[in-house]
């Protein structure tokens, strides 16, 4: 890995050749940050005072990056053993650049997405990635959904979190080419092969595939859909969430897939409120369909949320079974992701019989 020194002086250059911004970096630190991005933050000194921003990168040759790809690689759902995705169709995750794209398109309509400075490419010798203002605030879970501090925030977040999602639901999509178009017998197909590729097999996994076929939705409107609009992506202030992060597994498809997946009991981190453990359903749908115009389908959204449910399961295997070149098991940390498969698979359960 590059020493922060030289990465600062590249991150310099980079933001003057595509932004225009003369300055210093300064206050360069790595952040905790996903699986498959490094995140650094760090001011931008210059004549005018200091800035504050980040650098997101998607590295290709580290190990951790490695060990990520194999990760990706060998987790999704399969509807039979059989089972294979159509040609062109995979689990979405947009390049660098795409996902900076999407950011820049969806802060245009008004929704409070990172505001990119600059998208790198293979002459700033700093991996592939962008950079954007920071934003300060509160990203962990846990915090937003139990800490004092944050109990105003929690009354406003869900009428928030439904104005944003349909801000999101009706941005234009022509110029985003590059967003796949899943209808959810396609997520299903995706993810069915995905599941299939792991050659694991479960009673649980089985029939959960069976009721997602057997109940998916026949009439749904397109529209841009986040896919992983959750508490934890979110940066959230005292006054409520005050930016929308993650926006790498976007796609065209159902927008009530964004709702379900707020939803989700593996998300709300122990808080009691049924919308991101900060919420109720019943301000969320409310905000929303003042906000969007649209009536909210509740049928749907539990369907998604079940299948997102089914969908995260699918993921704890395929994390739990990464392996490194040499076979031997890509980490304990993803192998102990592997053993949490049954609590997702637990609340599909429990939804479907509600």
């Amino acid at each position: 890995m590059d020493a922060p020194h030289d990465i600062g002086r590249r991150l310099a250059a980079a933001l003057q050749r595509h932004a225009g911004l003369h300055g210093s970096v300064e206050g360069l630190r790595r952040l905790t940050g996903g699986a498959t991005k490094t995140t650094w933050s760090f001011d931008l000194l210059t004549a005018d005072g200091r800035r504050p921003m980040i650098l997101q990168q998607t590295p290709t040759t580290t190990a951790s990056a490695s060990a990520s790809a194999s990760a990706s690689a060998s987790a999704s759902v399969s509807v039979s053993a059989s089972a294979s995705a159509p040609p062109g169709l995979s689990a979405p995750k947009l390049d660098a650049a795409e996902d900076a794209r999407v950011m820049i398109a969806a802060r245009a309509h008004g929704v409070p997405a990172p505001v990119v400075l600059a998208i790198l490419d293979v002459h700033d010798g700093l991996e592939r990635g962008y950079v954007t203002e920071r934003v300060e605030g509160e990203t962990l879970g846990r915090k937003l959904v139990s800490d004092p501090a944050y109990a105003c925030a929690r009354g406003a977040m869900a009428a928030q979190a439904g104005a944003i999602l349909a801000a999101i639901h009706t941005m234009p999509v022509a110029e985003l080419h590059f967003l796949q178009r899943l209808s959810p017998a396609q997520e299903l197909e995706v993810y069915g092969d995905l599941l299939a590729r792991t050659g694991f097999s479960h009673p649980a996994l089985a029939y959960a595939m069976q009721w997602v076929r057997k109940n998916l939705p026949v009439d749904w409107r397109d529209a841009l859909v986040h896919s992983d609009f959750r508490t934890g992506n979110l940066i959230v202030g005292a006054e409520g969430i005050r930016c929308v992060l993650d926006w790498e597994i976007a796609r065209v498809g159902d927008p009530m897939q964004d709702l379900g997946v707020l939803c989700m009991r593996t998300w709300r981190f122990g808080g009691a409120g049924e919308a991101g453990g900060f919420g109720s359903r019943e301000d969320l749908y409310a905000a929303y369909e003042r906000a969007s115009g649209s009536p909210v389908d509740p049928v749907r959204v539990r369907f998604w949320e079940a299948f997102s449910n089914l969908k995260w399961a699918i993921g704890c295997v395929r994390r739990g079974l990464s392996v490194r070149a040499d076979g031997s098991p890509a980490s304990l940390e993803l192998c102990a992701v592997g053993r949490r498969m049954e609590e997702p698979l637990w609340d599909f359960f429990q939804l479907i019989e509600a």
